[in-house]
């Protein structure tokens, strides 16, 4: 038989960048605790239904990229391709619109689209979201964005670019849909095959396309906003003068659409260089009407999503350092010593700190190189001579300082010990 191996647009994520994935999730739960959401779980796969009627079936998600089918009741099942639909289910089955005001809440897990697998797109992908619903107010708009301009900008990432757009509503699309097809009709031969077949059944989805020709067309297209009411026209200024007042830069891009029907009025997108042409990192918009198309009451809401398998290739690229957070590193040769070296491990885990134990019963230089490689901030060494003293020798790997211990001493003296970790970590970093 052969070797089994990962399928196709799926990956693993191994020990050494699970650490950077790690660093992303912390940032992100502490930003977003700081700023009042509170985490949702949803299932990994709903009633097909649901994004039929969310998504809109007209969508190349819908029509082409989803993991359908049948269970063993027949009923159809889709793993979710997006985490707004589920949140929204959830809000609506649960009524959290009934505890009134504002529902603030972010997610976290995998989605999945069938997709051409390449660098930073996978079949089963990951994503983190924010929802916000329950106000219109054009400050929800800019909380969000503002949101993840901070996050990007905690893990040392600041040469983004925000693409702002606004779809207006459902009346305002309609009216640039009927311009949009009669200009993109006079050029339809020019079009690639995909946008052709999209001019009738999905246009505002051609102003997005990558094909080099069909761009060319789609800048010189009518402008969306030259079609938005007052009242969405004023929207969106408020949301731009927001953003200018926090300092957020930005650039209007008529053609911005973005994938998914439920978008209205304010869209938007983070875009990062160095991602080449999948150079989006971060996507969202306000989706007012969502929540009363799969049965709620009438709610306005507005959210993104970061895709992290992006974001984690820009933090590789050395954007960001991410190591071992571990305290100690315990090698150990001798009977003696191994046992008491296994009591010690736990006593310092117990007593909050982290520690890896050697375990290969190999020479002290091969451990020590372990202990070197390890990332650990400080060795703690038994041999024989420590197993029949109950001692220990602690050497500090940044510095090399050593020193010997009695192994109550060390335990007792805990406080001042965490102390010296604190140090020793500010000098490593």
């Amino acid at each position: 038989m052969g070797l089994i191996q990962a399928s196709r647009g799926t990956r693993d994520i191994l020990p050494d960048e699970v650490i950077y994935w790690q660093r992303v999730e912390e940032k992100a739960r502490d930003l977003l605790h700081q700023a009042g959401y509170r985490e949702l779980r949803t299932p990994i796969f709903e009633q097909t239904t649901l994004f039929e009627r969310g998504i809109g079936e007209a969508t190349d998600v819908v029509g082409k990229e989803m993991y359908t089918f049948s269970d063993r009741g027949d009923r159809s099942i889709t793993l979710r391709p997006e985490g707004t639909a589920g949140a929204v289910r959830a809000y609506i089955e649960h009524k959290l619109h009934a505890q009134g005001g504002v529902q603030r809440l972010w997610y976290t897990g995998p989605m999945f689209r069938y997709e051409r697998p390449q660098a930073g797109r996978q079949r089963q992908f990951h994503q983190i979201g924010v929802e916000l619903l329950g106000s219109l107010d054009p400050r929800a708009d800019a909380e969000v964005i503002a949101i993840a301009a901070t996050l990007l900008n905690r893990l040392g990432i600041d040469n983004w670019t925000l693409s702002l757009n606004s779809l207006g509503t459902a009346a305002d699309r309609q009216r640039y849909r009927e311009a949009l097809v009669s200009y993109l009709s006079d050029h339809q031969q020019d079009l690639d095959p995909d946008s052709q077949a999209r001019l009738q059944r999905n246009p505002l989805r051609i102003l997005d396309s990558k094909d080099p020709q069909t761009q060319v067309i789609a800048q010189a297209a009518p402008s969306i906003l030259d079609y938005l009411a007052e009242e969405s026209r004023q929207h969106f200024e408020r949301v731009q003068q927001l953003l200018q007042s926090l300092g957020i830069p930005y650039q209007l891009n008529p053609c911005l659409v973005r994938g998914l029907d439920y978008y209205t009025h304010t869209a938007f997108e983070f875009l990062l260089p160095d991602l080449g042409s999948q150079a989006t990192v971060c996507g969202g918009g306000r989706y007012d009407g969502l929540v009363a198309e799969l049965g709620g009451p009438d709610t306005s809401a507005v959210g993104w999503a970061i895709g992290l398998e992006r974001l984690i290739l820009i933090l590789q690229r050395g954007k960001l350092t991410c190591t071992s957070a571990l305290d100690f590193y315990c090698v150990s040769r001798g009977v003696e010593a191994e046992a008491q070296a296994l009591q010690l491990c736990h006593a310092l885990r117990t007593c909050g700190l982290s520690v890896e134990m050697d375990l290969s019963g190999s020479a002290f230089p091969k451990q020590l190189k372990r202990a070197d490689r390890s990332g650990a901030l400080a060795c703690l060494i038994l041999g024989e001579t420590e197993g029949r003293d109950r001692s220990l020798q602690l050497k500090w790997l940044h510095s090399g300082e050593q020193q010997s211990l009695g192994q109550q001493e060390f335990i007792q003296n805990i406080d001042q010990v965490k102390a010296q970790l604190g140090a020793a970590r500010s000098l490593a970093s």
